[in-house]
C-alpha cells in the first residue's frame, strides 16, 4: 500500500485568516458576519445540519475548514427548482453533494417498499423532506444553478451506487450514479483523505477533468490512457460460457502475446491478460461486463459483484472500469485508511455538537438519540454479506487514541445540554473491534479474503481486547461520568475470545439489555450471511449470564433476526421460530432483508447466484424467498407470538407437513383455536425480548443489517 500525505500536514489556504466559524453558514447574512464574500466548498445534503462528529457533512466542512477553505452548507434544500440551491452563491472551489447519512431510499421506504413518514433526520422528525434518489436530483439542481463550477458526490448513497448496480425499489440494474447526477466526480468512502486533495489542487489551479489519480474516487473516461494493462475480469474469475451481447463500442480483445502490427500500432489495442507483474500492478485495470451486459444477465451481475468485492483491500487492489454505452467508469483503488492521528484530528474539530441555530428548539431525533455517543473506531472485517459497511468504510479498522476519546468524553459532559452523567455508547459499525488487526502488516495488505472471522477467525487476526477494556475503565473513572453503555452491535464470535471484556460489558456496560445479532441459527442462511453458527452465541450467552449473575445482575441478550435473506428457507424459519418459542423469546422488532446497493446478499437476491465463491451459470444456485406473501411468512414465523400471524402459519405448517406444530402444547407452535377480533397480519419489527418485554425500536442510524451502521456516512 502506497503512504498517503499526512491530511494534517497540508499548507493551509489562504482563507484560513478567517478562522473557524461557530457554525458553518447557512445563509448569505451569516456569511457577511463572517467577512466572507464567498465560499470556497458548498456541501448540499438531505440531513439537518448537526454540527456533530457523527453527521457526515459536518465533519467534511469541518474537515475542510481545518484545511483553510471556507465552507457553506445548503441542507434539506426545496429541490423542486434551482434557487435554493443559489442561496450561498457561487462556490469558488466545487459542491459536495450527499443524500446524508443514510440512503434516502432506504430512508424513504421500508423494506416492503412502503413509504414512511417519519426521518430521524428531519427537524421534528417529519417525512418528505428529501426526494427519491437524493444524490441525483441535488447534483443536477446544483449544476442548473452554476453551469461551470464542479460537482462532486459522496456519502453513503453514492458510495454503493459508483457502478451498475441492483436497485430493489425499481427491480432493475441502474446505471453507475455518477452518469445519473451528471457529476464531476464520485468520492467513495469516508472521504476525508480524497475531498482534502481535491480541494487542495482545485484550489491550486488543476481543473476536475485532471484529477484522475485520486484514490477512493470514480470518473468518467471516454477511452483507457495509454499504458495501462487491462485484464478481462472473466480471466479472473471465469463465470462459465457467457452468451455474446452485442455491443457496437466494445473493442475486440487480443491475445497477451500479441504485439500490434505497424499499421495498428496507433490504435488503442486492448491487452487482456491473466498475471501481471507486481512492477506493473499501479498500471493495471479490471475491465468488467459492461452495464448493457450486467443488465441483461443476472449471473454476470453476481460475477461483477463478485469482482468488485475481490478488489476492496487498499493494499492489493487494482483500478476497475465498466463501460456503460460510449464511456468508461473508471474507479481507483479504495483510499489509504487514516492513521490514528489523522482519526483523532478530524473527530477533534471545532464542532458544536449541536443543530444549527436556524432550527430553534425543533427535535432532531437522531441528533437526540445519538448525541451522547462517541464514536471510537471505523470500518468493519466482519464481511456479513447483507451488510454495506465494508464497503463504504473498508475493512481495515482506524482507530481514534485513548486520549482523544477521552477529550471527547469530557467535551460532551462539559458542554452538551441535557446530559445526565451517561453516555450512550463508545463505538463504531460493531462495538469490540476496537484496536484489532492483522498482526502482520505484509499478510494485510497481501490478504484477498472478504472477512476476517467468517467462516472462522482467522488465525493471523490478533484478538486482544485488553485495550478496548482499558478505554472502558478509563471513560468510567473520568469525574462526572456515571455510566457508560455500549449501544453499538457486540461481534460475539470475538467476544468469546476474551472472556475479560465479557465480564466488563456484562458488569458496567450493559443496562439490562445487550443487543446482539445472530440473525439466523440455520447453515443455509448463516453461510450465505458470512455469520457464524449458533453455537458461538450459545458460548457468549453463558458467559454473559455467567458474569451478571456475579454482579447480581439480572441481565438479557436481544438477539436480532433477518427474515428472508437469500438462503433461507421456510424450513429454517420454522426451526428459528421453535428455537425463539423453546428459549422464551417474543420479537416485537422484525426486520425483513433489504437488498441494499453493492452488498454481496444484493447479487444473490438479484441473480439467485453465490458471489461468494466463483459464480457458475451450472451450479450455486442460492433459493431466494422474494414476493411479497414469503416475505410476510418468513416475518411471521419469527412474530409466531402474535395471534394476528396465526392463519398464516397454521396453513404453513399444513403445506410443509407440519401440522403436528399446531396446538397448544409447549412443543408446539401455534394454537389452533384464534381469538376473536385477530387474524390480519400486520407489521412486526426486528429485535426479540426475553418474556414479550417491549422495546424501544432502534432509530435507522442504529441499525446495522441494511448497510446503514451507526457511525457517519460521507
Amino acid at each position: 500500500m502506497n503512504a498517503a500525505p499526512d491530511i494534517t500536514r497540508y499548507r493551509k489556504h489562504w482563507a484560513e485568516r478567517f478562522g473557524a466559524a461557530p457554525f458553518l453558514p447557512m445563509t448569505r447574512a451569516e456569511m457577511d458576519a463572517l467577512g466572507w464574500d464567498s465560499c470556497d466548498v458548498i456541501l448540499v445534503t438531505g440531513d439537518a445540519y448537526v454540527d456533530l462528529p457523527s453527521f457526515g457533512m459536518a465533519i467534511v466542512g469541518r474537515v475542510l475548514e481545518g484545511q483553510g477553505f471556507r465552507v457553506g452548507i445548503i441542507a434539506q434544500p426545496d429541490w423542486h427548482s434551482a434557487d435554493p440551491f443559489t442561496a450561498l452563491g457561487r462556490p469558488n472551489l466545487f459542491f459536495g453533494i450527499t443524500g446524508g447519512n443514510m440512503d434516502s431510499m432506504v430512508n424513504r421506504y421500508t423494506a416492503d417498499r412502503r413509504l414512511r413518514s417519519d426521518d430521524a433526520y428531519t427537524p421534528g422528525g417529519i417525512g418528505g423532506k428529501r426526494p427519491d434518489r437524493s444524490v441525483i436530483v441535488y447534483a443536477q439542481r446544483a449544476r442548473e444553478a452554476f453551469k461551470d463550477v464542479p460537482v462532486i458526490i459522496g456519502g453513503i448513497e453514492a458510495s454503493l451506487r459508483r457502478i451498475a448496480h441492483f436497485d430493489y425499489w425499481s427491480e432493475k440494474v441502474r446505471r453507475s450514479v455518477l452518469l445519473d447526477s451528471k457529476a464531476d466526480l464520485l468520492v467513495y468512502g469516508s472521504g476525508e483523505r480524497q475531498v482534502c486533495e481535491i480541494a487542495h489542487r482545485l484550489a491550486a489551479g488543476e481543473s476536475i477533468d485532471d484529477l484522475t489519480d485520486v484514490r477512493g474516487t470514480a470518473f468518467v473516461r471516454k477511452a483507457r490512457p495509454p499504458g495501462w494493462i487491462e485484464i478481462d475480469s472473466t480471466y479472473l474469475d471465469e463465470p462459465g460460457p457467457i452468451d455474446p451481447h452485442a455491443d457496437p463500442y466494445a473493442m475486440a480483445p487480443q491475445p497477451a502475446t500479441e504485439v500490434p502490427s505497424p499499421e495498428r500500432a496507433g490504435e488503442n489495442v486492448v491487452r487482456f491478460v491473466r498475471r501481471v507483474k507486481n512492477a506493473d500492478r499501479e498500471r493495471s485495470v479490471i475491465r468488467m461486463p459492461a452495464y448493457e451486459q450486467v443488465a441483461a444477465d443476472p449471473v454476470l451481475y453476481a460475477h461483477a459483484s463478485r469482482i468488485l468485492h475481490m478488489e476492496a483491500n487498499p493494499g492489493n487492489a487494482r483500478a476497475l472500469v465498466q463501460r456503460h454505452g460510449t464511456v468508461d467508469v473508471w474507479l481507483n483503488p479504495p483510499p489509504v485508511p487514516l492513521t490514528t492521528a489523522e482519526m483523532d484530528w478530524v473527530y477533534e474539530r471545532p464542532y458544536q455538537r449541536r443543530p444549527h441555530p436556524a432550527y430553534g428548539e425543533a427535535n432532531i431525533p437522531a441528533y437526540k438519540m445519538i448525541r451522547f455517543s462517541v464514536a471510537i473506531q471505523r470500518g468493519c472485517f466482519g464481511g456479513c454479506s447483507f451488510c454495506s459497511i465494508t464497503e463504504h468504510e473498508g475493512r481495515i479498522i482506524q482507530n481514534r487514541s485513548e486520549a482523544s476519546i477521552l477529550r471527547e468524553v469530557e467535551d460532551i459532559r462539559d458542554r452538551v445540554p441535557g446530559f445526565t452523567g451517561v453516555i450512550s455508547d463508545l463505538g463504531g459499525p460493531t462495538a469490540n473491534m476496537y484496536r484489532l488487526a492483522c498482526r502482520s502488516r505484509q499478510i494485510e495488505a497481501a490478504c484477498r479474503r472478504p472477512s476476517c472471522v467468517y467462516p472462522g477467525i482467522c488465525p493471523n487476526l490478533d484478538t486482544d481486547h485488553a485495550p478496548l477494556v482499558q478505554l472502558y475503565r478509563k471513560v468510567r473513572e473520568l469525574p462526572g461520568i456515571r455510566k457508560v453503555l455500549i449501544a453499538s452491535g457486540v461481534r460475539y464470535d470475538l467476544a468469546v475470545e476474551s472472556p475479560e471484556y465479557v465480564k466488563e460489558l456484562a458488569q458496567h456496560h450493559t443496562g439490562g439489555y445487550l443487543k446482539i445479532a445472530p440473525e439466523a441459527i440455520s447453515e443455509g442462511p448463516l453461510s450465505m450471511m458470512m455469520k457464524p453458527g449458533i453455537g458461538a452465541y450459545d458460548r457468549f450467552k453463558a458467559l454473559f449470564d455467567r458474569y451478571s449473575r456475579e454482579a447480581g445482575k439480572e441481565q438479557y441478550l436481544i438477539p436480532y433476526f433477518i427474515a428472508a435473506h437469500p438462503g433461507t428457507r421456510d424450513a429454517d424459519m420454522l426451526e428459528l421460530a421453535l428455537w425463539l418459542k423453546r428459549n422464551g423469546f417474543r420479537a416485537d422488532q422484525v426486520q425483513a432483508f433489504l437488498p441494499s446497493p453493492m452488498a454481496s446478499a444484493t447479487a444473490m437476491y438479484h441473480s439467485g447466484k453465490n458471489p461468494l465463491k466463483r459464480v457458475r451459470r451450472d451450479g450455486g444456485d442460492v433459493p431466494i424467498p422474494k414476493g411479497l406473501k414469503v416475505r410476510r411468512l418468513h416475518k411471521a414465523f419469527l412474530r409466531y407470538h402474535d395471534p394476528n400471524n396465526w392463519p398464516m402459519l397454521r396453513e404453513a405448517l399444513r403445506r410443509m407437513g407440519r401440522a403436528d406444530l399446531i396446538g397448544s402444547g409447549k412443543h408446539q407452535l401455534v394454537p389452533a383455536y384464534q381469538p376473536p377480533g385477530t387474524g390480519t397480519a400486520h407489521e412486526g419489527r426486528r429485535g426479540a425480548r426475553p418474556g414479550g418485554h417491549a422495546g424501544k425500536r432502534p432509530a435507522p442510524f442504529r441499525t446495522q443489517h441494511t448497510g446503514l451502521p451507526r457511525t457517519p456516512r460521507r
